[in-house]
């Protein structure tokens, strides 16, 4: 099954996060589909928290692919964000 997920980079104690599509048996930081956008956790307030391609993410949601309860909540924030 295809997933969105995250997958971590970033420094140690200073995580980052792409939001990627995947087969579900891959590692998490393993070979990726697609690359949707980032979040990032300790963003500053000039910084940008979440960057995320929703055309494409519903694109990924028609053809079967599931999002985990993170990127959920991200796709929602980042299509508040986009209608704002």
């Amino acid at each position: 099954m295809v997933k969105i997920r995250l997958t971590r980079g970033g420094a140690k104690k200073r995580p980052f996060y792409h939001i990627i599509v995947t087969d579900q048996r891959n590692k998490r930081d393993g070979r990726s589909i697609e690359r949707l956008g980032y979040y990032n956790p300790i963003a500053t307030p000039t910084e940008k928290r979440v960057e995320l391609d929703t055309e494409r993410v519903k694109h990924w949601i028609s053809n079967g692919a599931q999002l985990t309860d993170k990127v959920r909540v991200l796709f929602k924030e980042a299509s508040a964000q986009a209608s704002a």
